[in-house]
């Protein structure tokens, strides 16, 4: 798991990478415009998108950004852009890999900071998801998610 958070966070933290991530995570963009910049690199590190029937037991719609299978666990890769604390959709990838037969260790890229609107203050993101999350691994909140790897913009 590591060899592999290693290896994606080496390609996020170049220049180029980091500086298209940066222009991707600004107002009116999706996380999709992140997903590009390092699309290629996960899928030669074995990432497949969207994989199907991961969450058959629960809810047939979900699904990850992308999955990573390693024997008997694997990763979990999310990418986050607006939507990231507002909606709570840090808490629902936490979730998802929580309740995932699949995978035990989640990657997630969330922005530094973001701003939904070009008038906005920056909210400090990372910082939040980082507090939230760390909450997780409190022995009296864990949980099956065995590793977190988070990475922002």
């Amino acid at each position: 798991m590591r060899a592999i958070a290693d290896a994606l966070y080496e390609h996020l933290d170049s220049p180029e990478a980091t500086a298209l991530i940066r222009a991707a995570n600004q107002p009116g963009r999706s996380s999709a415009d992140v997903q590009n910049v390092f699309l290629e690199e996960a899928r030669q590190l074995g990432f497949v998108d969207e994989s199907k029937g991961l969450f058959s037991d629960y809810l047939s719609a979900l699904r990850p950004d992308y999955f990573i299978s390693l024997g008997d666990t694997g990763i979990i890769l999310e990418v986050e852009r607006g939507k990231t604390t507002i909606n709570n959709m840090d808490l629902l990838d936490f979730w998802k890999c929580h309740i995932c037969d699949h995978a035990h260790y989640l990657i997630l890229l969330v922005p530094t900071e973001l701003r939904q609107n070009p008038t906005m203050s920056p909210r400090n993101e990372f910082a939040t998801v980082r507090k939230r999350l760390a909450t997780f691994f409190e022995e009296r909140n864990y949980t099956n998610v065995r590793g977190l790897f988070l990475f922002g913009d």
